[in-house]
């Protein structure tokens, strides 16, 4: 590809058909283009890219949006993708998109190539990409318009080029389809083959290309053509004559690489790796003793040592061979560090040496091969061109990282040039980065870098300009590599340098060829260009295929295995078997018999064929199979694949965290003040723990509605300071007011709960001036004191009632029930007026000089203005003289006697929990005051009614509460057809978080719904889809029980309105009746006639509506059972039931030819009806027994959600007592994989096993032989500090799952086996918390600093650091395990332990 060339101006012309600027030869390649399907062969740097640009210009009419048409434009490497893709957006107004590989189109479906096609309407991409989607049938080739090959002549042998023709495009001609799209080609040389001067060779293989391409060559005359516009590099052959290294020398080195060799060879013997393993590590070793003996006769033995220490070094990977074993990765280093060192010896050391002082010294003494020697010679030739732009090319990459070593040591103390390599993917080696290797060719466009060593990538792969040198230090292979790497070289009086060995006949004939290979192309181009194109030869044209009938996928012979394999690779694994098939070949009969993977259920399948293509064939079969069972879908993608795609999809939509706040709708009211209102009155009898000297009465609480309790009576607890406080609401009949009392009980409780609130009168005056103003709805209900005996609650104190006095200023005839005769001795003067004495008894005042609102209770006996008051520094004094000290008041009636009072009483959250406290003497402690200071608000009120008020604001928000779980328990009711009872407490319960840091909340009847959940869904896919392996059963769970679907379907029902998930703040509770506030009540129907209010949005996230979701239905079955609980995810939208579909089993196997069945029904103490259900529970996926057609997945995916449900449920019905939180440390203490797998060891399940993996052998036979250094009396806990196999608890899980599925879905039955294994279960007492877990806590608790763990991962290996600041010391570990989970735990294990030696 060369950089596309702009116009002198700068400006960008967006129209369609030719570019200003363009060539004569270019005008001439579209005009041709236009008319029939073309490949335009070129120079490189001739400007092919602008004539397709101009192409698709011609063609924009057509691709435009809203047409559903597309330019495909295909790049055979990844790095071309971008650069492609930028010229073109920038010669046209065309929407362009990019595609490759790593973005993960293989896993898109028809929905994301569809939205591809309505964004974009050019798509720039890699072939195997477009390959791909045409045979899953995502695009058609009748939506291409322009489809355009750059570097076509990689249009070979199986190519995706070749395919994308063979299986598509001559189908589709074959078939007459007029709707083709214009094919356009590019490249440098429609060649691509070892040199051969004879023109009937480059004849046959251009025709063969153009007949593949169905199109026709396009070409110049001659070079003189192009020489007009682009300088052409001078080609120089350069003959350098080979030395030998020594022979001495060289044989010492063989046979120290062998012996070391050997060494490594048997390190790998003696070491517990498996085979696999140590094949692959034994091949490595083979291919670095090759390379290394490359280096050595090729290089030079310095070189050679190089080559070894870059490969010995972890921070490099270069080679790019397979991951191996740790063990044998390990082994493989040590080899090439050791080759390093031993090659080392032969060469001097110390200061005064280094290499290239003496470059004659160092070829003859076989440090540097003469090949190398004259390379450095020829460069160092140029070192008088100014600005030099040098590309070598290389056949092998570790040429080019050894050479960049090399030239990076001489050249820039001898000419200052700066030496960089890159290589690309077209070997064993490790690819470089994209990243780096555009830095690298940014740097030497701008002359930081002077010299790149390449291989390939540089010949057909990233554009670079401004090069005035090109040396092949190695020969090209093809002559299509010749041109293309000799047209890298663009500058004016640029060189082409062919380094050929003198002598070398067969490199000198070959380069000679190449040279005179351009003209005798065009020649033959040119000749025949009149011929039409025929049909290709190409064998993929003829080869079988399958078609899908309603989508039009395909797929064919040769890219059946690919798909087989794919289809596999996405089939359930673990680390010790990966599914593929299986082949059994049988030569003289030709018949090839298949078996899939146990995961997927299908029988073999047998096949006869050409012995050559049977194996393809079979690959066929089974791709059809797959498809009728549905394991392909109708665009031959794995299932697994779309329901991935469905369930990411679901994880993106959109989520609004913006919720309504319901409020109950038996608590509003509309303002309606002119009529007589009948309300229904409950009794609140609050009754106290504690031993206190104010009393406590009973408060009436007056509704419009009457409420739905179902015969339940509403009682719950509150914490104070003191003790607990008991609340009982009862109904006790109804009652009805005039407006006037109305308005005299809303005066009274907002004035009341007003001054409770403020301790001042601020805001009363302005409440009790505009509290009627609100117009609609608004908060209404009544608070009243109670009068006379309990038994008859519905005498109200109206006299109480009637005691707000404030803000009337004349109080002298207010008191009208003066039982004292009228006499001045009772008269008292305070600051409203002069009153009778009993209105300052049981009174409510204020005083205005320090802003203290007081209960008076009683007037001194013996204490006036002249008294003497004692002060807490010991001074005495008079009160009055105290006043005018403190405050500057002249106190005017020092005679008349001083009233005794208390503070009032603080409203307080009273639902929080709290630690019981000391009783303060301050707040029980009485005041004096002067009458004279004091201003009367409410007259008479007892203390004890002030008392019982203040704590008002907690009891209603309780009961708000509880009216909104009784809301939504009646929503579900209404659905319900079964009469199911559910305590109101338990919805609360159910809907409280967390952060209400209330007594109780919603974590443990999480626990509890969250595992019925999974069990209920797990039983029911199990049952459902009955031949889709357990990857399937798990992402269909997933999608149904994810958060985001949970959080769905809770939005859908509205239960966000109804949770609770703030703290009560009694600040900004709403007193009832006050409608001078501003505050939203928006009326909402929940269904039919039912409403709510809505008091405005607040934030909630996601997860907290999943989570009261799985509260909701563990609150369900907690008290009214699974049917309960299924009723309510009915409500929800879950269709979910346990009715038992028979479980239909192919499993024709005689169990007892493979375990022993007698001993394991024995143990389990369970007889199973089917015994072939303990085969296949003990059965791993790399048993690959024909007979034995499925592993345990599928009943381990089962028998996992069976346990963890039974567990659960046992621990919760055991303690439930349980403080919220605790249940869950338990279920996670119990319900894990190490617990699992300490019982299957215990229990000897491990020896009955059916597993063919040396790897998984060895780590079993490890895990057995460590946890009999441990302690396995009990099988829970946090103890192990090593990964323990998963199999291991995956067989408890198995036959957890077998026995439920043989006994009929009998829970009990599986719990009575199970539990012996899994005795003794985890207790309260018992527990241990997860390092992590008790680790946070700590340091939450004693306010320490816990940094974020720190993780790196390397080769099956994690680190993770914990660090935590201990006020000012610093705890800190480091650990290493197989993986992160491990590594983090023991990592805080030995932080906490630490911490807690630092705190004793």
């Amino acid at each position: 590809m060369e950089e596309v060339e702009t116009a002198t101006s700068g400006s960008r012309e967006i129209l369609s058909g030719p570019l200003p600027f363009a060539r004569s030869y270019q005008m001439e390649a579209l005009a041709k283009a236009i008319k029939q399907n073309t490949i335009v062969f070129l120079g490189t740097g001739s400007g092919k890219t602008l004539i397709a640009i101009m192409l698709l210009r011609s063609y924009a009419y057509l691709l435009r949006k809203p047409s559903r048409n597309i330019g495909v434009f295909l790049v055979p490497t990844v790095v071309l993708v971008p650069q492609q893709a930028e010229a073109v957006a920038m010669h046209t107004d065309l929407k362009v998109g990019k595609y490759w590989g790593e973005m993960g189109v293989d896993y898109w479906d028809a929905r994301i190539w569809s939205q591809q096609v309505d964004n974009y309407e050019v798509l720039v991409m890699t072939p195997m990409i477009l390959l791909n989607a045409l045979r899953h049938r995502f695009l058609s080739l009748d939506m291409i318009k322009v489809l355009i090959f750059d570097e076509c002549h990689n249009a070979r042998g199986r190519h995706p080029y070749t395919c994308i023709m063979t299986e598509f495009y001559h189908r589709q001609l074959q078939n007459n389809n007029s709707q083709l799209p214009r094919i356009f080609g590019m490249t440098a040389s429609p060649v691509k083959a070892k040199g051969s001067s004879l023109a009937s060779t480059y004849r046959s293989q251009i025709l063969e290309l153009e007949n593949l391409m169905n199109s026709k060559v396009y070409t110049v005359v001659n070079e003189s053509v192009l020489a007009k516009y682009i300088p052409l590099s001078t080609p120089k052959l350069k003959f350098y004559e080979h030395l030998d290294i020594p022979d001495a020398l060289f044989n010492g080195l063989a046979n120290d690489l062998k012996s070391l060799e050997k060494k490594h060879e048997s390190a790998l013997q003696e070491s517990y790796i498996a085979k696999s393993a140590a094949d692959a590590a034994r091949r490595r070793l083979s291919k670095l003793v090759s390379t290394f003996s490359f280096c050595l006769s090729e290089l030079g033995v310095w070189l050679a040592m190089k080559a070894a220490e870059s490969l010995s070094c972890d921070e490099t990977d270069i080679f790019s061979w397979g991951k191996l074993d740790v063990c044998a990765e390990t082994i493989v280093k040590d080899f090439s560090l050791d080759v390093s060192k031993v090659f080392s010896t032969y060469i001097p050391s110390g200061q005064r040496w280094s290499i290239g002082d003496d470059l004659n010294a160092d070829m003859v003494a076989g440090y540097l091969s003469s090949k190398v020697i004259y390379l450095i010679k020829y460069l160092l030739d140029y070192r008088v061109v100014k600005d030099l732009r040098c590309i070598i090319f290389v056949e092998r990459v570790i040429t080019a990282v050894v050479l960049q070593i090399l030239l990076s040591e001489l050249l820039p103390k001898l000419t200052g040039w700066k030496t960089k390599y890159t290589a690309g993917n077209h070997s064993v080696f490790q690819s470089q980065s994209r990243n780096i290797q555009n830095e690298i060719v940014e740097e030497f466009r701008k002359g930081m870098v002077n010299i790149i060593v390449a291989t390939s990538i540089l010949e057909e792969g990233l554009d670079v300009q401004s090069c005035n040198l090109v040396i092949r230090f190695d020969p090209s292979a093809t002559v299509c590599s010749f041109i293309q790497s000799r047209g890298r070289a663009r500058m004016q009086n640029s060189d082409f340098l062919l380094m050929v060995r003198s002598g070398d006949t067969v490199t000198l004939n070959r380069m000679q060829n190449y040279l005179a290979s351009g003209d005798i192309m065009r020649e033959e181009a040119l000749c025949h260009s009149h011929l039409p194109c025929g049909h290709p030869n190409s064998e993929l044209f003829k080869e079988a295929f399958y078609r899908v009938e309603s989508t039009g996928a395909v797929v064919t012979l040769s890219s059946s295995v690919a798909l087989l394999y794919f289809y596999c690779s996405r089939l359930p694994a673990d680390g010790y078997f990966k599914p593929s098939p299986l082949f059994e070949i049988d030569k003289n009969l030709q018949l090839c018999t298949l078996i899939f993977p146990k995961s997927c259920n299908l029988e073999p399948v047998s096949v006869k064929g050409n012995i050559k293509t049977v194996k393809q064939l079979a690959c066929l079969e089974a791709c059809k199979r797959l498809h009728q069972i549905g394991a392909l879908n109708d665009n031959l993608v794995p299932d697994i694949v779309v329901e991935e795609a469905d369930a990411q999809e679901l994880g993106c939509e959109p989520y609004v965290d913006d919720r309504a706040n319901y409020f109950p709708s038996e608590l509003v009211g509309h303002c309606e003040n002119n009529s007589t209102r009948s309300f229904c009155c409950y009794l609140i009898e609050i009754q106290r723990s504690f031993e206190y000297n104010v009393p406590l009465h009973h408060i009436v609480l007056g509704i419009m509605t009457k409420l739905e309790l179902d015969d339940e009576k509403i009682t719950f607890d509150l914490e104070v300071d003191k003790g607990n406080l008991s609340v009982r609401v009862k109904y006790v009949g109804e009652m009805s007011l005039s407006s006037e009392q109305v308005l005299l009980c809303q005066r009274f409780q907002i004035s009341l709960l007003r001054v409770l609130f403020d301790h001042n009168l601020i805001k009363l005056t302005e409440v009790l001036s505009a509290y009627n103003s609100r117009k609609g709805y608004s908060i209404d209900y009544l608070l009243l004191p109670c009068s006379g005996p309990p038994h008859n609650p519905l005498v109200v104190n109206w006299k109480c009632v009637s005691s707000v006095i404030f803000p009337y200023e004349k109080l002298r005839d207010h008191n009208t029930t003066c039982y004292r005769p009228k006499s001045s001795s009772c008269l008292v003067h305070t600051k409203n007026d002069l009153v009778c004495s009993c209105m300052l008894e049981n009174s409510l005042v204020y005083t205005p000089h320090n802003g203290y609102v007081y209960c008076i209770t009683r007037t001194s006996d013996n204490l006036d203005g002249n008294s003497l008051l004692r002060m807490r520094s010991g001074e005495v004094m008079s009160y009055k003289q105290y006043y005018k000290s403190r405050y500057g008041i002249d106190l005017c009636f020092e005679r008349e006697s001083l009233l005794i009072g208390k503070h009032i009483f603080p409203v307080q959250n009273c639902l929080q929990r709290r630690k019981k406290l000391e009783e303060r003497e301050s707040s029980n402690s009485s005041v004096e005051l002067p009458p004279e200071l004091c201003v009367i608000v409410m007259s008479p009120i007892s203390l004890g009614t002030i008392y019982s008020f203040s704590y008002l604001p907690s009891i209603m928000h309780r009961i708000e509460c509880l009216l909104i779980a009784i809301n939504l328990k009646k929503l579900h009711v209404d659905h319900c057809t079964q009469n199911v009872i559910i305590p109101t407490a338990k919805v609360l319960e159910a809907i409280t978080t967390k952060k209400c840091q209330e007594k109780f909340h919603l974590e443990s009847l999480e626990t509890l719904g969250d595992s019925f959940l999974k069990y209920a869904v797990c039983q029911q896919l199990f049952k459902t889809y009955q031949i889709q392996h357990e990857g399937m059963l798990s992402l269909k769970k997933d999608k149904l029980i994810s958060n985001a679907a949970l959080c769905k379907l809770g939005c859908d029902r509205k239960l966000p309105g109804f949770i609770r998930n703030e703290p009560f703040d009694p600040k900004v509770w709403i007193i009832p009746g006050d409608r001078s506030g501003q505050y939203t009540l928006d009326e909402e129907f929940l269904s039919g006639t039912r409403k709510i209010f809505n008091r405005g949005m607040r934030k909630m996230k996601g997860k907290t509506v999943a989570d009261v979701v799985e509260a909701l239905i563990g609150a369900f079955l907690s008290t009214g059972g699974e049917y309960a609980a299924l009723s309510f995810m009915d409500w929800l939208g879950m269709k979910v039931d346990f009715i038992n579909i028979p479980y239909v089993r192919q499993f024709p196997v005689q169990p007892e030819r493979h375990v022993n069945i007698k001993y394991l029904e024995s143990l389990l103490n369970f007889s199973f009806l089917d015994p072939s259900l303990l085969v296949e529970a003990l059965t791993h996926g790399s048993y690959m027994l024909p007979e034995i057609p499925r592993c345990y997945q599928r009943l381990e995916f089962l028998g996992d959600s069976v346990l963890d449900y039974l567990i659960t449920l046992h621990l919760y019905q055991k303690y439930p007592g349980l403080s919220p939180g605790l249940l869950t440390d338990l279920r996670s203490a119990s319900v894990n994989n190490d617990c699992y797998a300490r019982s299957a060891v215990k229990a000897g399940l491990h020896k009955h096993i059916l597993q063919s993996s040396q790897d998984l052998h060895r780590r079993i036979a490890d895990t057995v032989h460590n946890l009999e250094q441990l302690s396995l009396a009990t099988t829970f806990g946090w103890e192990s500090e090593t990964t323990l196999p998963k199999v291991l608890g995956d067989v408890i899980e198995s036959i957890a799952g077998g026995i439920l599925v043989d006994s009929g879905y009998n829970k009990d039955a599986v719990f009575q086996s199970m539990r012996p294994l899994l005795e003794p279960l985890v207790t309260p007492e018992t527990l241990t918390l997860n390092p992590v877990r008790e680790l946070t806590e700590l340091c939450q608790r004693e306010h320490f600093t816990r940094e974020k763990p720190v993780v790196s991962r390397g080769r099956n290996v994690t680190a993770a650091t914990v660090e935590v600041n201990a006020n000012g010391v610093l705890h800190k570990h480091t650990s290493t395990a197989p993986d992160t989970k491990m590594a983090k735990k023991m990592a805080s294990k030995a932080v906490l332990e630490s911490l807690k030696k630092s705190l004793a």
